[in-house]
């Protein structure tokens, strides 16, 4: 990577009584270079402000070139955010699997949902997944170096052919040695198995699961967990990709084989090793399995688990929060997917039991996306006008925050909140997290 490709760090936060704050840098501001180095990432950054001693070479909003000199504290936090983690630009995807969600969404929308990050930074930082078939060697001894650990990839198969064919990218093949780079190395994944029907599933996923499971041998196993997902397809998918939707009776298929295969790896290494997103569980109709099973949630970012754990947190919160009674009487709607119909009447009731309280489920399927068992985060603004005009809405709508773009209100669908809200008559209250939502229903 050319130092000429590397942009200065644009700084859009000062956090407060920070060393930066004393120092008085300003939204807008960006880092050139640290002790001489052009920072590529925050990864670059994190190291080298390690350091007792610093100087900055900065920019400022007008243009103006600054040299800093910073004494602190090893490891002391400047207290700057930017206005993104990669300072010389995203690593993108080389491989063009059939059952990308990106290839799965109609023309038209920003340009950011179309972005396809396989970025070993990003999967570092925030535990987004990468395939390694785009690594330079330049790039693996970076991680190595750097000890960037653990990383997140999406493996799908062990078999070269099958990973070759759902990747379509020759490169796909190598998993295997690559899996032996970072034991080698004593440097971690963990890893992902999307379930394509037909393709990488029945002894395609046994073999994938034992591959796996021979790298969690070692002190520090290479791969420290798996997560099964099952494809998620929508109706804007390329016609020729062939793909099969996971139907009830191939969930309830997967989930009895993985679970045989959890007995053998408890056994075998006191864990279950693999977990089952979710989703499996939902499209099956079957109940989750206890909150013991999924141990210290190693997969919670891929859905595993995170239902689970989110009726665990409502319960003991709404416990401490919910009064047996309000004094002004609320009617309000709460909207999920209907993946989780089921799993939340509990939760309903629960909310429900406090007198002049009044909150209804609306599990909504998503229409835009074409599918008939809907995760909340899935969910658009036009599945919202859709399945909730002319209904009895209250005085408003609780929104999970997930459904919308990160720090923003609009939808996937580029649809805001605000047009949302005007469509359907109605407030709507986007809330995260169980606190807020408990606060929205009492207060």
């Amino acid at each position: 990577m050319s130092q000429a490709s590397i942009q200065p760090a644009k700084i859009t936060r000062i956090l407060p009584d920070s060393i930066a704050a004393e120092i008085g840098f300003e939204p807008g501001d960006a880092i050139v270079t640290i002790n001489g180095t052009h920072p590529r990432d925050l990864i670059d950054y994190q190291f080298l402000c390690a350091d007792e001693y610093l100087e900055l070479k900065v920019l400022d909003s007008r243009g103006k070139t600054h040299q800093i000199e910073i004494e602190k504290d090893y490891d002391e936090d400047l207290g700057l955010e930017f206005a993104t983690a990669l300072f010389d630009g995203l690593i993108q995807c080389n491989n063009r699997c059939p059952f990308c969600f990106i290839d799965q969404q109609p023309p038209g929308k920003r340009d950011s949902l179309y972005l396809k990050d396989d970025d070993y930074r990003l999967s570092f930082l925030y535990g987004s997944y990468l395939t390694l078939t785009n690594l330079t060697e330049r790039e693996w001894q970076r991680i190595e170096q750097m000890r960037l650990s653990p990383l997140y990839v999406s493996v799908h198969a062990t078999e070269p052919e099958v990973r070759i064919r759902l990747l379509k990218n020759p490169r796909a093949g190598q998993i295997m040695s690559q899996l032996q780079w970072f034991q080698d190395r004593r440097l971690q994944i963990h890893a992902q198995v999307v379930v394509c029907p037909g393709i990488n599933d029945g002894t395609h996923l046994a073999k994938t699961l034992l591959d796996l499971a021979s790298f969690h041998q070692e002190e520090i196993p290479a791969v420290a967990s798996v997560a099964v997902v099952p494809v998620g397809l929508t109706r804007f998918r390329p016609q020729a990709d062939q793909l099969i939707p996971v139907s009830k009776e191939k969930a309830k298929e997967v989930i009895a084989q993985v679970q045989q295969l959890q007995t053998q790896f408890r056994k075998q290494f006191g864990s279950n090793f693999a977990w089952l997103a979710d989703e499996w569980f939902l499209i099956a109709r079957e109940e989750l399995p206890f909150e013991s099973d999924y141990e210290d949630y190693p997969q919670i970012g891929n859905g595993v688990g995170s239902i689970r754990l989110f009726i665990k947190d409502f319960q003991k919160i709404a416990s401490q929060m919910l009064p047996s009674s309000i004094a002004q009487s609320r009617h309000l709607s709460w909207v999920v997917g209907n993946a989780v119909e089921l799993a939340f009447q509990p939760l309903v009731q629960q909310l429900n039991s406090v007198t002049g309280l009044v909150v209804n489920l609306f599990p909504l399927r998503s229409e835009y996306w074409g599918q008939a068992i809907t995760v909340t985060g899935l969910l658009t603004g036009q599945d919202l006008i859709t399945g909730l005009t002319g209904k009895d809405l209250g005085e408003g709508i609780l929104l999970p925050s997930l459904m919308l773009k990160h720090d923003d209100t609009r939808f996937l669908d580029d649809l805001t909140v605000a047009e949302v809200s005007h469509k359907l008559g109605v407030e709507i209250f986007p809330v995260t997290g169980v606190e807020e939502l408990l606060e929205k229903c009492i207060l």
